[in-house]
């Protein structure tokens, strides 16, 4: 396989050093950048294969979000408030000097894509953005409370509340951290084929910070950059349905359904290209 060409520098955002990493091409005039954001309990090198993809005609750009990989919060116990994330993401973006950038999420990296979206500081920066099995939260919300008052549709909230129980047995002390250490972390790396350490455990702050006492959000704003949700049609986590209604504040949208599980990027890097690349 060959071997990637990876510049990498510390960013630092309030309270936090980022681990930076570009790939490809220099920005310039005519060269697309891209900006991918990873999930949980992952860190950049998610992104990998399809950045392979795409490294001879794109300049790339992943970081490992605060606490994941060699990133690191530099307060005790850390911010992991979405707000927190988001100025990440955007300290990130003000120091590779590209001009404006098509934004790529996957999983708690697309929750924070759609909140940027959504954030006056995404005005010229970001020109299009591909969500992959990561909603926004404030969707999530109101499509859940639109599918409570219908009984027709209670089978859907049910559905949905089966797939996201994992959130729930995050919340309890201690007890997801000994499941990690001691079993789970070693059957991921050996699905995913590579090695975590301990992402899983920095992590759970994600969910204890923005489920269990989430800071107050700005109002839904409607999304006018072009954007595309990739829909694993085998994903464990999230109900296909959930992307109904997101047509009513994305004028915009694309929504393409694959064949693949949560992990799709990783596992169809060239199908993902494509997509990117279109």
């Amino acid at each position: 396989m060959e071997t990637l060409d990876g510049r990498r520098r510390t960013v630092t955002s309030p309270g936090a050093e980022l681990a930076v990493f570009e790939y490809g091409r220099e920005p310039g005039p005519g060269t697309p950048t891209l900006l991918l954001v990873h999930g949980y309990p992952d860190d950049h090198r998610l992104f990998l294969p399809v950045i392979r993809e795409l490294a001879d005609t794109h300049h790339l750009v992943a970081f490992d979000t605060r606490n994941a990989g060699p990133s690191s919060v530099t307060e005790k116990p850390g911010d992991f408030s979405l707000r927190a994330l988001l100025d990440d993401l955007f300290t990130v973006l003000d120091a590779v000097g590209a001009r404006e950038v098509h934004l790529v999420g996957h999983d708690w990296g697309s929750i924070q894509g759609w909140a940027a979206l959504q954030d006056p500081r995404s005005a010229g920066r970001i020109s299009r953005y591909t969500s992959i099995s990561g909603p926004d939260l404030r969707h999530v919300r109101q499509w859940m409370l639109s599918r409570a008052a219908e009984p027709l549709a209670w089978p859907q909230l049910l559905g949905q509340l089966v797939r996201s129980s994992y959130v729930a047995a995050f919340q309890i002390p201690q007890l997801p951290e000994a499941l990690w250490r001691h079993a789970l972390t070693r059957r991921y790396e050996q699905l995913a084929g590579r090695d975590v350490g301990d992402n899983p455990v920095r992590g759970l702050s994600l969910y204890r910070t923005n489920i269990r006492s989430p800071k107050r959000l700005p109002p839904r704003r409607t999304v006018t950059v072009p954007v595309q949700v990739v829909v694993p049609l085998k994903d464990p986590f999230l109900s296909p349905k959930l992307v109904e209604g997101l047509d009513a504040w994305v004028p915009r949208l694309t929504v393409t359904r694959v064949n693949g599980g949560h992990w799709w990027p990783e596992t169809h890097p060239a199908d993902f290209a494509d997509l990117l690349r279109h």
